[in-house]
């Protein structure tokens, strides 16, 4: 264990200072902006000071350098002493710190990746461990590097079933590398926390989940140099400091007072700064500097990612496009070292096993957590380290649905693979069908949604993902589907393939993977009474291919069918509807899943709720009525 050497008498006092100078840029920036969380902030000022100025490393200068030290803000709302500590180091002029949340200003009210210092947003209470954990994982054993993650938590917050996958994450993957600081102040928003200031309890939550654990307080500029210091001793687990702190310390008339949550200061603020000036000893620069990073850390590739080899199949075979799936990202992580998958123990279901296969040392098992999956994921592809696919069963995706969507605020390129779709399951019935993940998905800002129908368009859709910038979702299916494509057939982001087609069609029909094979077997039986339709595979339902939807529905006099195993609500229907929507003279028939579905067989399913191939006929009979 290396020896702890105290810092001196000087450099306590300063950080001390620095505690003040935090909270009084606290005070004054919220009251700019009349908005924000000064008490928040001033409870965690001696923890911000002793971090960004006695025990990270980094370059002020280049914050997101692979080589610094990571620091996650998960109390977003704190974000106001974040930005104090950055300019405090000389990152930017602390005058600045006077247009938070102003609409010119990046210096939002929580922060988010608009600003260089900040890996991931925050504000959704309860995700910044699990992001944190990711960044530590690749660290550790990806780049393994020595590099630190850091992150500070509120003890509100800490209520969040996220904290506690995260904690198990953190602690069965031994990561030694990552700190997680409790901001435990005793208040939250609406009333004091459930544990208040039970640090007893805290300790024994946190010791039985795997963790070095430390109580301090959170004040004291000297204990937390030292166990900061010890948790960077400790090999084999990973350390929570438990920091007993005050809400709104140091501002007179509301320290550990209830009903100041999220109030500037006002009136109050003059008094409060005159108070917190008089403790700072040193008016003048302070002169700390951060410690550099110990060693270089090669930058992230930038090639496009391509996989080992092109799709083997047969036309007509019949494959899963979840195995598919599997088969794709295998593919494309034996030729590409920066390419992980996560999974929540359903590798052997999504086919992410292949993966595991060939390429074990970054596969990473997150068992049944979805949420911290997804944060997980988000946190390995920070900056660029890595190009993250995680996989679940797609209904248990909407259990993450506010960390994908932080995700998109956090402006990452993680992706997320959806299997076991739709009633097209069968037996497994409802809980297990998942019939809101595409309206979930296409909601999220940015992001691009892939629903290939077949094997080699699923392993395409795998390599253009990873290509791809922004959340992307690739859905797919449990039965087997016929091989439609050649294996040398290019596929793109939002261009869709007309797979039959005549000058005599008569109606365009949509469908994907399971509905696109019943749309086919439409199409034999209309052909049969003397009915052409046109069928489209769309391969990306977001974005969608307007131009082939547009020409062929005005191709076949105006009329369209859409045809998806999901609920109407947000999925291919409403997409199509939307593409099609200033269009004149133009009829969109949807069929969809249209009640809670139950167990069955698939075809059986498919025919309950209108979704197959007869279906299909009576529909386009019905539009060519009209």
């Amino acid at each position: 264990m290396a020896e702890y050497h105290r810092p001196d008498g000087k450099k306590i006092q300063t950080l001390k200072d620095i505690a003040n100078r935090l909270r009084i840029h606290s005070v004054t920036s919220t009251n700019a902006s009349n908005s924000g969380h000064p008490t928040s902030c001033a409870s965690a000022a001696e923890i911000m000071s002793v971090l960004f100025f006695n025990t990270m490393k980094y370059k002020v200068s280049a914050p997101r350098d692979a080589a610094n030290d990571r620091f996650v803000m998960s109390k977003g709302h704190a974000a106001p002493i974040l930005y104090a500590a950055w300019a405090e180091a000389g990152l930017f002029p602390v005058e600045d710190l006077m247009n938070l949340r102003k609409i010119d200003c990046d210096l939002e009210g929580h922060p988010t990746p608009r600003l260089s210092f900040v890996d991931v947003a925050t504000g959704s209470l309860g995700q910044g461990l699990s992001c944190a954990a990711g960044m530590a994982y690749v660290g550790k054993y990806i780049d393994k590097v020595d590099h630190r993650t850091f992150c500070l938590i509120g003890d509100g917050e800490s209520a969040e079933g996220s904290v506690w996958e995260a904690l198990h994450f953190g602690s069965y993957y031994k990561l030694d590398n990552l700190v997680a600081i409790f901001d435990v102040n005793r208040l939250g928003q609406s009333e004091p926390t459930s544990l208040q200031h039970e640090m007893d309890v805290y300790q024994k939550r946190m010791e039985a989940f795997g963790w070095n654990t430390y109580v301090v307080d959170g004040h004291d500029v000297e204990a937390l140099c030292k166990v900061l210091h010890e948790a960077e001793t400790v090999k084999g687990k990973p350390t929570c400091i438990l920091a007993k702190t005050f809400k709104g310390r140091g501002l007179s008339g509301v320290e550990d007072l209830d009903n100041w949550h999220g109030k500037p200061m006002g009136a109050k603020s003059d008094e409060m700064i005159a108070n917190l000036q008089a403790l700072i000893k040193n008016n003048g620069p302070h002169n700390l500097c951060p410690s550099l990073p110990t060693a270089e850390v090669p930058a992230a590739s930038t090639a496009p990612l391509k996989m080992s080899q092109a799709p083997n199949y047969e036309l007509g075979q019949s494959v899963a496009t979840r195995q598919a799936y599997g088969a794709g990202l295998a593919k494309l992580g034996v030729a590409n070292p920066q390419v992980v998958a996560l999974d929540g123990d359903t590798k052997n279901s999504t086919f992410a096993q292949k993966f595991k296969d060939v390429c074990p040392d970054r596969f990473i098992e997150c068992f049944i957590a979805e949420q911290n999956l997804a944060g997980v994921a988000i946190g390995c592809a920070t900056r660029d380290r890595t190009v993250a696919f995680a996989s679940t069963f797609a209904c248990f995706l909407s259990r993450a649905c506010d960390q994908i969507r932080m995700g998109a605020i956090s402006q990452t390129n993680a992706n997320f693979s959806g299997s076991h779709c739709g009633v097209s399951i069968g037996e497994d019935g409802p809980s297990q069908m998942a019939l809101e993940d595409l309206a979930m998905f296409r909601s999220v800002a940015g992001s691009t949604v892939f629903y290939p129908s077949d094997a080699v368009s699923t392993e395409r859709a795998v390599e253009l993902a990873a290509n791809t910038k922004g959340i992307c979702f690739i859905r797919t299916s449990r039965p087997g589907t016929a091989v439609l494509y050649k294996n040398d057939e290019p596929f793109a982001v939002g261009k869709a393939k007309i797979v039959r087609q005549s000058d005599r069609d008569q109606v365009t029909v949509i469908g994907c993977a399971i509905t696109l094979k019943e749309s086919l077997k439409a199409a034999d039986q209309l052909a049969e009474s003397g009915i052409n339709i046109r069928v489209i595979d769309p391969f990306t339902v977001k974005p969608i291919d307007a131009e082939t939807i547009i020409a062929s529905a005005r191709a076949t006099g105006g009329r369209v069918v859409t045809v998806e195993d999901h609920y109407h609500q947000g999925g291919l229907g409403e997409a199509v509807a939307g593409a099609l929507s200033e269009e004149r003279d133009i009829i969109v028939k949807r069929l969809a899943v249209n009640s809670v579905a139950r167990s069955g067989k698939c075809d059986e399913l498919l025919e309950m709720f209108g979704i197959n191939a007869s279906a299909i006929t009576k529909a386009v009979k019905e539009i060519l009525t009209k």
